[in-house]
């Protein structure tokens, strides 16, 4: 991927983040320790291939993961905190796809058995400014 289409799958992955915080979803921003991390993520894959372009998922407290990581190492799958674990990591799916698309976004199943990303974004809205953007009417003086 070149710098210039990098740079778009950015300001993509951007407006997603906005988007996602503007609906009242806690997202992750670039940077924040994983440890400390929860909730929707947006991020680019810039690699070359077909599977380049903005993916997002959604992270579960540290605490769950922890608990779910410990599931696994212990071989315990009949846990009910794994099928929880997963309920939830599908409903956030379904909900962040949902709320992408009423705003304009272009989503699709990543299909991809190996990123933890569910989510693919290949398009974002149509319009400049989002729907949450202030408006003329908001910001005129009365009287001037």
């Amino acid at each position: 991927m070149g710098a210039e289409e990098s740079e778009r799958q950015e300001a993509l992955a951007s407006r997603v983040r906005n988007e996602l915080s503007a609906a009242g979803l806690p997202v992750l921003t670039p940077g924040l320790a994983r440890v400390l991390a929860n909730g929707a993520e947006a991020e680019v894959d810039d690699g070359a291939d077909a599977a380049g372009g903005v993916y997002v998922g959604w992270l579960a407290s540290p605490r769950l993961r922890e608990c779910t990581g410990r599931a696994f190492r212990l071989r315990l799958p009949d846990d009910p905190l794994l099928r929880h674990s997963g309920e939830i990591g599908a409903a956030m799916t379904r909900s962040t796809a949902a709320t992408l698309a009423s705003t304009g976004f272009a989503v699709e199943d990543a299909d991809d058995g190996y990123r933890s990303h569910p989510l693919r974004v290949t398009g974002g809205p149509a319009r400049a400014a989002p729907m949450w953007a202030l408006r003329d009417d908001e910001v005129a003086v009365l009287g001037w």
